[in-house]
């Protein structure tokens, strides 16, 4: 088994406690200067291992920083990845429960849902085609462990890519049905257009987004399965959500995700 630094341990540590009550805690990037975004990865890494041991279960992965305005602001060149969790899912048409997410925000995403495993290297854009078995109009409810939302590259990928919750549509439809890379976003709160953007704000195509993501999975050690559900990044900017907000997500080709929260 291996044994973590003490400083990666304490942060993980830190990182939960902020989860399980709602107090938020200060920027951690300065800590992790010498180790950079491996130290951030062994946070996040850390954490899964004990959600998992405390009976969580995984059940895909999302990816973040997939627009290059983004990854500008933050200087960085590729996108980060986060785990997603079962109980991270909304049932269709669940209210979100006020403080369920931590200073919450929204995004519309396109989830993409595999019918095999992606664990061999070398992965290809084909067989990563190969291996989708439908895709769905999105919603992520992101949130930080970290005060204000003051965060860097390496705050964000040890507190598992700002991760919250997720609401996925109940249609789905097969790679051959829409153009990812052409589908456009709009999404509105209260009624009123908050956001929009298309698949091409997603690395140039939610399938480059995806391929990244199943690569980086072989390369670490944790694999896509079958089955798994892959956000695969932000189509437009994210938006900050209220009590009482109802948000309406539209994708072209894909269909339309309501996301309500408790008053």
């Amino acid at each position: 088994m291996t044994t973590m630094p003490p400083s990666i341990a304490d942060i993980a540590t830190r990182i939960r406690v902020a989860a399980q009550t709602g107090i938020a805690i200060a920027p951690i990037r300065d800590e992790l200067k010498e180790g950079g975004a491996e130290a951030a990865y062994q946070i996040q890494e850390a954490n899964t291992r004990y959600h998992l041991d405390h009976g969580r279960r995984l059940v895909g992965r999302k990816i973040g920083l997939t627009s290059k305005s983004v990854q500008v602001q933050l200087g960085v060149d590729s996108p980060d990845f986060g785990m997603l969790f079962a109980d991270m899912e909304l049932d269709a048409g669940e209210e979100v429960a006020l403080g369920r997410v931590m200073q919450p925000k929204v995004e519309a995403e396109i989830a993409i849902v595999l019918k095999r495993d992606l664990d061999e290297e070398g992965l290809t854009l084909s067989r990563l085609i190969s291996a989708v078995d439908y895709v769905l109009p999105a919603v992520e409810i992101v949130g930080s462990r970290i005060q204000n939302w003051d965060i860097r590259l390496l705050d964000t990928i040890a507190d598992n890519a700002s991760s919250g919750l997720y609401a996925l549509g109940t249609e789905p439809r097969k790679l051959s049905q829409v153009d990812l890379r052409l589908c456009g976003m709009v999404m509105e709160r209260r009624g009123e257009v908050v956001s929009v953007g298309a698949g091409a704000a997603c690395l140039g195509h939610p399938l480059n987004a995806a391929l990244w993501l199943a690569r980086k999975m072989v390369e670490v050690g944790r694999p896509l399965k079958a089955g798994d559900v892959i956000m695969s990044g932000a189509l437009g900017p994210m938006v900050p959500v209220m009590p009482g907000d109802a948000v309406v997500t539209t994708i072209g080709g894909l269909g339309t995700v309501t996301t309500v929260f408790a008053a």
